[in-house]
This record gives C-alpha cells, sequence and structure tokens, in this order.
C-alpha cells in the first residue's frame, strides 16, 4: 500500500468519525446498562473503526466524483495519494474486523448485526444506489448515521428500545436541513459532480422550504427525550430553545435567496457569499446545536451514574 499515515487518517473520515462515536457513546450511557468499562470502551472502538471503515469505503468508491468538487478534491483518493484499491482494501479490512469484534465482544449479535448494517447501508445503499440517482439519497441514506446510538444502546443492554430509536429520529430528520444547507451554497461543486442533491434537482426555493418544514417536524421530535425521562431540565432547556433558534435560523433561510445563483463553494466551508450568509449559518449552528443535545444528554446521565 501506498500513502502516508495521515492519508489514511483521512480516509477515515474523523470529523464525521468523531461525532458518530459520541453519538454511540451517549446511547451506550443513557441505556443505563450493567457494561464494565473494557466492553464499554470495546464497542466505542468498534463503532469508530466501523464509522471510519465506512468513510473508507465510500472514498474509494467516489474518487473521481470528490475530485470534480472544490471541497472534496483534496481527499487522499481523489488527489490521487492513495489508490482506489488499497482504499477498498483498508475499508474492507476495516468493516471485517468492526463487526467481528462487536460479536465476539457481544455474542447477541444485536450490536454487531446493527453495525454491519450500517456500514452495509452506508456503502451500498446511500453510495452505490441513492446518491446519483435521487434528491432524497440524504434523506434515505442519512439513516446510516442514524444508527450508532441505537448500536451503542445495544451494546450496553442488548436491546434496542423505543427511547434509542427517538436517538436516531433526532440524527435522521437533522440530516436534511444540515445537509442541503450546506448544499445551496456548493451547489455548482454537485452539479458538475453530476449529483442531484435538492437545489440541483429541485433548485433553490423548493430546498429552502423542504429545510424549513423538517425543520420544524425535527425540533419537537428533539424535545421527546424530556417526555420519556432520558433528559433533565438542562437538556429541555437546551432542546426547548436551541430548536427555536434551529427553527428562526431555517426561517431565514426560506426567506432568503440562498442557492438562487449558484456557487461551486471553496475549500472553507464557510466562505460564501452575502446571499447565502443564512444558509452557511444553519449549516454551522446545526453542528452546535446536534452536539448540544447529545452532550447534556451524556452529561446528565454521567452525573446521575455518580450520585447514585
Amino acid at each position: 500500500m501506498r500513502g502516508a499515515p495521515r492519508d489514511y487518517f483521512d480516509l477515515l473520515k474523523p470529523r464525521v468519525m468523531s461525532l458518530v462515536v459520541f453519538t454511540g457513546l451517549t446511547g451506550m450511557i443513557i441505556a443505563n446498562g450493567q457494561m464494565n468499562w473494557f466492553l464499554g470502551a470495546v464497542a466505542v472502538f468498534c463503532i469508530a473503526i466501523g464509522a471510519g471503515a465506512a468513510g473508507a469505503l465510500n472514498m474509494a468508491i467516489e474518487g473521481e466524483t470528490d475530485a470534480l468538487m472544490r471541497r472534496t478534491r483534496l481527499r487522499p483518493v481523489a488527489a490521487g495519494r492513495i489508490t482506489k484499491n488499497d482504499a477498498f482494501a483498508f475499508g474492507g479490512v476495516l468493516a471485517f474486523l468492526s463487526v467481528a469484534l462487536m460479536w465476539l465482544a457481544f455474542p447477541d449479535g444485536l450490536a454487531a448485526g446493527l453495525l454491519a448494517l450500517t456500514i452495509v447501508y452506508y456503502v451500498v445503499l446511500y453510495t452505490l444506489i441513492l446518491k446519483r440517482r435521487t434528491p432524497q439519497n440524504i434523506v434515505i441514506g442519512g439513516a446510516a448515521g442514524a444508527f450508532p446510538p441505537v448500536i451503542g444502546w445495544a451494546a450496553a443492554t442488548g436491546h434496542a428500545p423505543l427511547e434509542a430509536w427517538i436517538l436516531f429520529a433526532i440524527i435522521f430528520l437533522w440530516t436534511p436541513p444540515h445537509s442541503w444547507a450546506l448544499a445551496l451554497y456548493t451547489t455548482e461543486d454537485y452539479a458538475n459532480a453530476g449529483i442531484p442533491m435538492m437545489p440541483v434537482a429541485k433548485g433553490a426555493k423548493s430546498t429552502r422550504l423542504q429545510i424549513l418544514l423538517y425543520s420544524l417536524v425535527m425540533a419537537p421530535v428533539a424535545c421527546l427525550p424530556i417526555a420519556f425521562k432520558m433528559g433533565g431540565l438542562v437538556y429541555a432547556a437546551v432542546s426547548i430553545l436551541g430548536g427555536a433558534f434551529f427553527i428562526y435560523l431555517a426561517v431565514r433561510v426560506y426567506l432568503s435567496r440562498a442557492g438562487d445563483h449558484p456557487e461551486g463553494g471553496e475549500e472553507s466551508l464557510y466562505d460564501v457569499k452575502k446571499e447565502a450568509l443564512s444558509a452557511r449559518n444553519l449549516f454551522a449552528f446545526s453542528i452546535l446545536y446536534l452536539t448540544a443535545l447529545f452532550a447534556t444528554l451524556l452529561v446528565e446521565h454521567a452525573i446521575t451514574g455518580l450520585m447514585s
């Protein structure tokens, strides 16, 4: 295999991996299972390398496409620093190891099965089938990024109850407005690469409306952990106030002209024209919002565990 260690690290999509690990750990802690620290560390490790495997396989498949987009052209396969075959081999080995180790650590098979499903879902259903065929690609494919808290919950308890799927639903509904806000100011990149993201296929006006509609559904769903006793007073404040501000930003996007004059995007995700500022602001806040939701749940349950 050629390529520097840094290139193989970049294949793992470390920023995406960090969010996956974080949400998976949150699901594990909230589940209140009787898992010892070693098995917990194994589960987090498996989720991490499983996410990295999916990222590497995605880059192997998307090398030529990534090379056409300014935002992704410096990725290892797109830039020619790692061959497609090496990326496939690297991702395939990691995928096998992550699922096999999860199965050995948790023989009931639920966590391992969900992890395998997540990898296959992202690589096959999203990357190979949906991404180039439908503007709903990120809606359906976004489920892959919503599985980690369910996997963490299953590892901790051997079950995946309704509460785990509420966490899934929050991420699932968050993904379209998050991704489409970015797509509004990188439309030209997607068009050049032949990817029918919503602004390319349906236009900016339709995309802005759908961002608002998804936000109006997602924000109340993010408050469900309060009703299910998963989140306390701090979570209530974060979810209600954060959701209200998310909707406010989505309204700003809807009323704006973001995406009306397509931009190719820059290597920086935050370098945009004035008319696209509302979309950029929503994209940036959406990351903070999801992180705050799960961080609050994690901290509240960690404190409860220490006090009990």
